[in-house]
C-alpha cells in the first residue's frame, strides 16, 4: 500500500503542480506562480509555509511506512486503506477538472497588483474554492493509505493551510478586487462545501447611516437614516428583483441601539 501511495503521490504532484504550471505558461507566458504572501511570520506568510510542510508530510507518509514507521493501529484497516485509496484517485481527478474550469485565472498564491477574472461557473458555481475542496480529499485520502503520525499530522497541517489561504489571502483580495460582485457570489456559495461557509457581508454603510437592519435571508441590507427630512421611499429589493419592499421610516436610535418613534421618548428600564 506504501508504494501504491507513494506513486500517487508523484501523479498528484506531477499532473497538478508540474504539468498545469507548463500549461499555464504555454497558453499565457506565465507560469502563475505566485509565491508566499505577506511578511514573514504573518498569517498570510505562514499560509504559504503550511502548504508547503503538508506537501512534504504527503511525500514522507508512505517513504517513512517503507522505512518500517509503524501506522496509527486504530486506522490500518483494509477497509479504511480501501476506501482511501478511491478518495485519493477522486481527488487527484477533481483537482485536474477544477484546474482546468479556472482557465488562464489559474494562480499559485495570489499578487495584489493584478486583476484576474472572477470564475463562477462549473464546479465553481457549487463551491467557491473547489480545487483546495479536491486537495484535501486528495491529502485525506494519501495519509490515511499509511496512515503513521507524520502523514496525520500531514492533514492537520494542510486543513489549517486551506483555512489561512482563503480566509487571510485570498477572500479579501477578491473581496477588494471584485467588490460587490463577489460578495453576491460569496453569499450564495459555500467556501469549501455546497452552501457551508457563505460569507455573511454587508453593504458599506454610507455616511449619515446609523444602524442597518437586515431585509432577508441574504445578506443584503437597506439602511435607515436619523434624518427628520427623511421622506417615505420604497426600498427596492436590488438582489432579487421582486421590485419595491417596505418604505423606508424616519427613526432615531436610543444610546441601547433601539429604535423608537419619532418623538417618543424611551422608558426607564
Amino acid at each position: 500500500m506504501a508504494y501504491l501511495a507513494l506513486a500517487l503521490f508523484a501523479v498528484y504532484f506531477l499532473t497538478g503542480f508540474v504539468l498545469r504550471t507548463v500549461l499555464q505558461l504555454r497558453q499565457t507566458g506565465d507560469s502563475g506562480f505566485r509565491g508566499l504572501s505577506g511578511r514573514p511570520g504573518s498569517a498570510r506568510w505562514w499560509a504559504g509555509v503550511s502548504f508547503g510542510i503538508a506537501l512534504l508530510c504527503g511525500l514522507l507518509g508512505p517513504v517513512t511506512a517503507l522505512a518500517g514507521l509503524e501506522p496509527v493501529p486504530a486506522l490500518d484497516r483494509p477497509l479504511i486503506k480501501a476506501a482511501a485509496t478511491i478518495a485519493t484517485v477522486t481527488g487527484i481527478a477533481a483537482t485536474l477538472v477544477t484546474q482546468y474550469s479556472m482557465g488562464t485565472s489559474w494562480r499559485i498564491g495570489v499578487d495584489q497588483r493584478e486583476t484576474t477574472d472572477l470564475v463562477t461557473s462549473g464546479p465553481f458555481a457549487l463551491v467557491r474554492n473547489p480545487i483546495f475542496t479536491a486537495m484535501a480529499l486528495t491529502g485525506t485520502g494519501l495519509a490515511l493509505m499509511t496512515p503513521n503520525w507524520i502523514a496525520l499530522a500531514g492533514i492537520a497541517i494542510l486543513i489549517l493551510a486551506l483555512q489561512l489561504q482563503v480566509r487571510v489571502v485570498e477572500e479579501p483580495y477578491l473581496l477588494t478586487t471584485h467588490g460587490q460582485r463577489y460578495r453576491h457570489y460569496a453569499a450564495e456559495t459555500g467556501r469549501f462545501l455546497p452552501r457551508m461557509g457563505r460569507l455573511d457581508t454587508t453593504y458599506p454603510r454610507p455616511a449619515g447611516a446609523t444602524q442597518s437592519t437586515r431585509t432577508g435571508s441574504r445578506s443584503h441590507y437597506a439602511i435607515i437614516k436619523a434624518d427628520p427630512r427623511l421622506r417615505r421611499q420604497p426600498a427596492a429589493d436590488t438582489a432579487s428583483g421582486r421590485g419595491a419592499g417596505p418604505p423606508a421610516v424616519s427613526v432615531r436610535f436610543t444610546d441601547t441601539g433601539q429604535p423608537t418613534p419619532r418623538g417618543s421618548h424611551p422608558r426607564a428600564p
